[in-house]
């Protein structure tokens, strides 16, 4: 059964294409804007016009659809960009529903990009207040589905913010907009690079006060299990790779959708090693993208979408 290639075809167990795999965009204003990321090489800053050259490429390789995350020029103690109609993330939602329909078009939502103190919420005597922040969270999320998108994608992590999302969206007339939480997000050491990307590190402190706990299985199901009752469609668990384990915990207690997300980190370290020689770069990527499919991942967000779908299309 292992004998020749098409056997290994054949009874290969766990199947990963390109539709499975969904590629994050940074994407700030301006125009002919290409920042390149010096933490995560191959990856760059763009405006919507140089976006809409990647996402050609995704719609080209097949790829199941984009996660965009905004840039403000400027940020506020309210994160007022975040909302904003001529936003990044709502023009680049537009454009793309527009030059390629086909498609799928998820939003991050979360205030971190957008706030002076980088934080995921209203900041009050030195604490992010969850209860403030669900109102902003649902506004931004209703901009984000007037402006086109496919899927709202709330990463913030506060308590109750996908309830607050789906009424805001039904209010709104918004009934067919999905919801993608991210429900079980750990305070990981992997996200580093992802915070240079998006110039998200926050002024003081950390996240941990609402982030989970990387050592925390049980806390994630009951996450996962509060967020799928308020109205999510599906649930992210974050990052993938050290939570391998989680992704199938999960896939055992439900038949939603769950999307993984290989983070910056796990990128940076396959880049680096690759870079030293250590490794071969495409097979340790199709590993790690499988390993994850057989975890029990539907969709794969991964930095490696378009090169992995290409690898496939081989």
């Amino acid at each position: 059964m292992r004998r020749t290639p098409a056997l290994r075809r054949l009874f290969s167990e766990t199947d990963l294409t390109p539709a499975r795999l969904v590629l994050p965009l940074f994407v700030r204003e301006g125009s002919k804007v290409r920042n390149q990321v010096k933490s995560m090489p191959g990856v760059s800053q763009t405006s919507v016009d140089e976006m809409l050259r990647d996402v050609a490429r995704a719609a080209d390789h097949r790829l199941g659809g984009v996660i965009l995350f905004g840039i403000p020029e400027s940020k506020d103690a309210s994160g007022s960009g975040a909302w904003s109609e001529k936003g990044a993330v709502q023009n680049a939602a537009r454009a793309i529903k527009h030059e390629f329909p086909e498609i799928a078009v998820i939003t991050d939502v979360c205030l971190c990009e957008y706030m002076e103190h980088g934080h995921c919420g209203i900041v009050r005597d030195g604490d992010v207040d969850n209860d403030a922040t669900l109102d902003v969270l649902a506004r931004v999320a209703a901009s984000h589905a007037e402006a086109g998108a496919d899927i709202v994608a709330p990463s913030d992590m506060m308590d109750g913010r996908v309830a607050a999302i789906r009424s805001r969206l039904d209010a709104d007339g918004f009934h067919s907009t999905a919801i993608l939480s991210y429900a079980a997000k750990h305070a990981s050491a992997f996200y580093g690079p992802f915070r240079d990307a998006a110039e998200s590190a926050p002024a003081f402190g950390d996240r941990r006060s609402y982030q989970m706990d990387p050592a925390n299985a049980r806390e994630a199901l009951r996450e996962v299990e509060a967020d799928l009752a308020e109205g999510a469609d599906a649930i992210m668990v974050k990052p993938a790779g050290p939570c391998l384990d989680l992704i199938w915990r999960v896939r055992q207690g439900t038949d939603h959708p769950i999307v993984a997300y290989q983070v910056s980190g796990e990128y940076a370290m396959i880049k680096a090693a690759a870079a030293l020689g250590s490794i071969d770069e495409k097979a340790a990527v199709m590993e790690s993208l499988t390993g994850i499919r057989r975890a029990g991942a539907d969709i794969i967000v991964t930095y490696f979408a378009i090169e992995a779908a290409a690898r496939l299309r081989e």
